[in-house]
């Protein structure tokens, strides 16, 4: 896996991923950003739900599941000293589909936080990562 991160102005940064897609980045105001995108460490934190939620959709899909969202919250707290790590992330589920089922569905997160999701793997060495899980019917929406 490649990526490269150039410098555009000030400090906002793009970066460009192997498979060939690109993303803003930019510094907080108090360090000379002019705030035209993600953080660096929030793009970190959407990374974490992005490869989680891809494994939950992926696992439940392969049950057969009827799985039409899925949508993760995350919230985490940092340290206060440098190197200002992640040392707390929740993460909120919200799954939607037709007829799921619970235990499947608490299974596909288990399965990703314990064993696919490389980020979590990642973030867990300095993080104390929780979750919270709703299951919402289609039907109903």
């Amino acid at each position: 896996m490649k990526a490269r991160v150039k410098l555009v102005d000030g400090m906002m940064f793009v970066g460009e991923s192997g498979s060939g897609h690109a993303v803003v980045m930019d510094g907080a105001p108090d360090v000379g950003g002019r705030d035209l995108g993600v953080r660096p460490m929030e793009m970190l934190l959407l990374g974490l739900g992005g490869c989680t939620a891809v494994d939950v959709v992926l696992i439940l899909r392969r049950g057969r599941e009827k799985v039409t969202d899925c949508v993760v919250e995350l919230e985490a707290e940092r340290a206060e000293t440098d190197p200002k790590v992640f040392t707390r992330i929740g993460l909120r589920y919200l799954v939607t589909g037709y007829g799921l089922s619970p235990a499947k569905v608490e299974r596909a997160i288990a399965l990703s936080h314990e064993k696919y999701c490389s980020a979590t793997a990642m973030l867990a060495a300095t993080a104390e990562i929780s979750h919270t899980v709703e299951i919402l019917d289609a039907a109903a929406t």
